[in-house]
């Protein structure tokens, strides 16, 4: 959607013009998956697809919520404080509103139009990109000067708390932290973060949406989070360790027999082998590999499809198409699997021929299409001038 859309849509709905429009970004992952929960490092980074929010203060004490993307709209007065109602969309800025009533900052009414073109439920962070987005707005029209971390913060605690929805901090963090050509190593325990260049004049990031719903993944995720900490509490007998992902590879060598289970045991080593992974990506790119890093992006991808068997037929087919096709160095799922997205390194001189060619070669195996997005590190929430 233009921004000139959005501002005609806004004032066909309000009849007025917009004070201010902001943007929130999506983000991948580029690698470190399903560690954020065990205290590891993971390299997301910002994507050029996300969420707009074009905003004015109304004088009547009312928040009134309307989306270009979904049919469901609300009005709601102004009070001190409000619950989660149903599946709605809007339940995310509500939430955040809610939190920010908490500390006591003085609101006034709201009109709010949402536009996004993330694809939600691909894993891409559209929720989080709705939180953040509606923190930084009502953080810059109200004069409350949080900070990106502070935000991220903020978005996390409306995840768990008021949608309820048991997340870790990193989606969160990279839309708000995003930095263009930049990945962001953040250490899930600490909230310790770096920004690496992620930029590249042969090779492009392209996002693969499998375009399967993403059914189960709640129950799979609490399997996996109990099954690691499983595994941590048998480690624990003889190393002394608060997470999974302090442990080196050389050390779960030489205890991973504690772990009788080898189901458990297949979880701690994709764990423990994926933090390591994220550390030696990092080198990578700062010698400029990208060879490298794309060998870094298929071994992640086999260990979660093997070890931590949170992959599928759909996702499966698109990286084995990605190790067919010359121009693709690298691929893996990124997200909490069973669906949702992959993401690939491809040449720049190849994208079209990759493109078509994925299209043809999942349409045969799967019955249907995937969408293929070109995108790049870019910045996270920010405001728009218009």
């Amino acid at each position: 959607m233009e921004l000139t859309l959005l501002i005609e849509e806004f004032k066909k709905t309000y009849h007025k013009l917009p004070e201010k429009i902001f943007f929130c970004p999506g983000r991948v992952n580029l690698i470190g998956e399903h560690i954020d929960y065990n205290g590891g490092n993971v390299l997301p980074c910002a994507i050029t697809m996300g969420t707009w929010l074009a905003v004015a203060k109304n004088t009547e004490k009312v928040i009134r919520f309307q989306s270009f993307n979904f049919q469901e709209q609300d009005s709601l007065h102004l009070q001190e404080s409000y619950s989660k109602t149903g599946a709605q969309w809007f339940n995310y800025p509500l939430g955040v509103l809610n939190e920010f009533l908490k500390d006591n900052i003085n609101l006034s009414g709201l009109d709010l139009f949402f536009y996004g073109n993330l694809p939600v439920g691909a894993g891409l962070s559209s929720s989080a990109s709705i939180e953040v987005l509606m923190a930084y707005a009502i953080s810059n029209l109200f004069g409350v000067n949080k900070d990106g971390k502070e935000i991220a913060l903020l978005a996390k605690k409306v995840e768990n708390e008021f949608i309820g929805v048991n997340c870790g901090i990193m989606d969160q963090f990279a839309v708000a932290m995003g930095k263009k050509e930049n990945a962001i190593l953040l250490n899930c325990d600490t909230l310790d973060y770096e920004y690496f260049p992620f930029h590249s004049e042969k090779y492009s990031l392209t996002i693969i949406n499998t375009n399967k719903q993403r059914k189960l993944v709640d129950s799979k995720y609490n399997e996996r989070f109990a099954e690691c900490r499983n595994a941590l509490a048998l480690l624990q007998k003889k190393l002394s360790v608060s997470n999974l992902c302090e442990i080196s590879p050389a050390s779960f060598e030489l205890t991973k027999l504690l772990i009788e289970n080898e189901v458990v045991r297949r979880r701690a080593q994709h764990v423990i082998s994926e933090n390591q992974r994220v550390k030696d990506a990092v080198l990578a790119l700062q010698m400029n590999d990208w060879e490298i890093f794309g060998k870094l992006m298929y071994a992640s991808h086999q260990s979660l499809q093997v070890d931590y068997e949170v992959s599928g037929i759909e996702l499966d087919t698109i990286i084995d198409f990605c190790k067919s096709f010359a121009g693709c160095i690298g691929a893996r799922m990124t997200g909490a699997g069973f669906g949702g997205c992959a993401v690939a390194l491809v040449a720049e001189n190849r994208l079209d021929d990759f493109k078509t060619k994925l299209i043809k070669h999942y349409q045969t195996i799967i019955g249907y299409t995937p969408d293929v997005f070109l995108t790049s590190a870019e910045d996270g929430v920010k405001e728009i001038a218009f």
